[in-house]
């Protein structure tokens, strides 16, 4: 203070001032005293007009962060910031560079869904060249936590975009490829019969121009080293008009399928196929629809929000080409009526349904009880049956219940 009383020898210094009882006093004044009150003093500044801060961050190492803080306002109006938590900071440090991880197996399910959710809101799984790789971390660590069920019904346009991504989803219990035109030899197909998606236990192939060569290479493994598809409940083939009695031979060895679906199909001998598959896997002839066909399906797991974003990249890509203005305006000057760009479900495969009837089949109680059922279904046939449908039954049963040539042959180019 005695540093402050002596102005003279320090004549640089500024007016000082004290507060005293709630008076306001001046130190250096030019009259020199303590207790000269000041009546108006002129108003301090702490900065000068125009004064501005600027908040400064390492913008090397961050990709031009910045919400490492949280802003808000005071009731005053005054914008306050305070920093975020350590673990919110590296959970977004680790998210914007997932594609760098090595590996996420070991840690713990509720941290790898946060960093999920955080990578998917920064569109890290859209990426083409770093999204296939950083998708493939979660799904080797975590598994049917991504995805457990997967509905691709009428989304060619992302099987065809994402192919390798759906590849990577492991340990699926449900899988709708509904209205996807796949045909015999996509390689989704083949993807389904792997060791990874042996865990479906509801596949629904409806129209998807199959026939009995598709059916061929996907019961193969099962057929033959008796795995991968061996857990399959619930069958869904109709509106596959390729499919005959012939292809029926291959779905014999589904041993645990309690649902199959094959209305719509190429099947002639009705009543042969149904004493088949009743005799073989214990299915029983629904006169009814059942309502494990309704096709409910519906996209759970962590990456449910990751397969909209697919699809609004993809629908965004050809939006150009679709909303021309110029021919936009031509139809409005012709006289026509737009397009519709919703996707529409085949008529075709709806109409030979229609024709060719139900043929859904279920589990039975017992296999027993089942069995005075179909004597009495197929009773007014066997009258009209000639001496040769029953070497075509026995054929059709040992022809394929046998491993045949082409059968390894196709083993072998696995």
């Amino acid at each position: 203070m005695s540093f402050f009383l002596h102005a003279e020898n320090n004549p640089d210094v500024g007016s000082v001032y004290i507060r005293e009882n709630g008076q306001l006093y001046s130190l250096n004044q030019v009259s020199g005293g303590v207790n000269d009150p000041v009546l108006k003093p002129k108003p301090s500044r702490l900065f000068s007009k125009g004064f501005s801060v600027q908040l400064c961050m390492n913008r090397e190492n961050d990709n031009g962060r910045t919400d490492h803080f949280i802003f808000t306002y005071t009731k005053e109006g005054n914008l306050r910031y305070s920093a975020k938590s350590l673990f919110s900071l590296v959970l977004s440090y680790i998210a914007d560079n997932i594609h760098h991880v090595d590996s996420l197996i070991g840690f713990p399910e509720q941290i790898g869904e946060k960093l999920f959710y955080a990578a998917d809101a920064r569109q890290k799984f859209t990426e083409p060249r770093t999204g296939l790789r950083a998708l493939q971390k979660f799904t080797d660590a975590y598994g049917s936590l991504v995805l457990q069920t997967l509905c691709l019904k009428n989304r060619y346009l992302v099987i065809s975009e994402k192919l390798e991504e759906i590849k990577s989803f492991r340990d699926l219990i449900c899988l709708d490829l509904s209205h996807c035109k796949l045909g015999d030899d996509h390689e989704l197909l083949e993807h389904i019969t792997k060791e990874t998606l042996s865990s479906l236990i509801r596949l629904l192939l409806k129209d998807n121009c199959l026939s009995d060569a598709g059916l061929r290479k996907m019961t193969a493994p099962v057929r033959v080293m008796k795995k991968d598809l061996g857990n399959l409940s619930i069958l869904d083939l109709s509106c596959n008009p390729g499919i005959t009695n012939k292809g029926v031979g291959f779905l014999l060895s589904f041993k645990k399928l309690n649902n199959l679906d094959l209305s719509g199909t190429g099947i002639e001998d009705r009543m042969v196929a149904i004493q088949c598959i009743q005799t073989q896997i214990g299915l029983v002839y629904s006169e009814v629809p059942l309502k494990e066909f309704d096709h409910n399906c519906k996209t759970e797991g962590w990456a449910e929000h990751t397969l909209l974003q697919w699809e609004n990249v993809i629908q965004e890509a050809i939006k150009p080409q679709r909303s021309l203005k110029s021919r936009a305006a031509a139809q409005r000057f012709y006289g026509k009526r737009a397009r519709t760009e919703e996707p529409c479900e085949s008529s075709l495969g709806e109409e030979h349904r229609k024709t060719c009837g139900n043929l859904q089949f279920y589990k039975g109680a017992t296999q027993v009880c089942s069995l005075p059922l179909l004597k009495k279904k197929t009773g007014e046939l066997r009258n009209k049956r000639t001496a040769s449908a029953e070497p075509k039954e026995q054929s059709l049963t040992a022809r394929h219940l046998g491993l045949l040539v082409e059968d390894w042959d196709l083993l072998n180019s696995y």
